[in-house]
């Protein structure tokens, strides 16, 4: 339960805005303008620090901005990244996905792929208390459901890799046990 303190600390708020802005794009005019400035709110104020905190990201994503408005015509911006969709599509090479998804195929995307787009996701507010295999198991049924396929050659991909690394990891072990017995030799 909140505190008194923090009760009275709260501003009143005005409205709460979405929008969904191409990363570095947010401009005075419209869609921006007459979204937030209805509020009186400061739109230069708005553009730059939205600007400044989508710079790491692509021209053209799509970046979901919120914009809490309070009474004192100040506003809170939380920024979470591109959606999921929007990497699938770029990831796979597509436009849309598919329009009979589980009867046509769209694409294909390997694990790597996946995994990737979960490390980014990870760091949305909303995802970052989730385990990257839960999130790449979202993402994987939002591919489905776009008709892009997981590649099932991953599989052995990911056997083919774990061998590898079991005789990485002997042969690094053999070359260790090897100085500890030029290390003993010397003495």
């Amino acid at each position: 339960m909140a505190s008194l303190k923090e009760i009275l600390a709260r501003r009143p708020v005005a409205a709460t805005v979405r929008l969904t802005i191409p990363a570095g794009g947010a401009r005075p005019g419209p869609p921006v303008g007459p979204a937030v400035g209805q509020y009186k709110v400061n739109l230069m104020a708005f553009c730059k620090d939205f600007n400044a905190r989508t710079q790491k990201y692509k021209p053209d994503a799509p970046i979901a901005a919120t914009v809490t408005v309070f009474k004192d015509n100040t506003f809170e911006l939380s920024v979470r990244s591109p959606s999921v969709t929007w990497y699938l599509k770029k990831a796979a090479g597509i436009e849309s996905g598919s329009g009979r998804a589980g009867h046509v195929v769209a694409s294909t995307l390997t694990l790597k792929h996946i995994y990737e787009i979960a490390k980014v996701k990870q760091s949305d507010p909303y995802c970052q208390y989730m385990s990257l295999e839960a999130i790449s198991k979202s993402i994987i049924g939002t591919a489905k459901s776009m008709g892009i396929k997981k590649d099932k050659r991953t599989r052995i991909l990911a056997k083919a890799g774990k061998e590898l690394e079991a005789l990485l990891r002997t042969a690094k072990g053999e070359e260790n046990r090897e100085k500890q017995v030029l290390c003993m030799e010397g003495e």
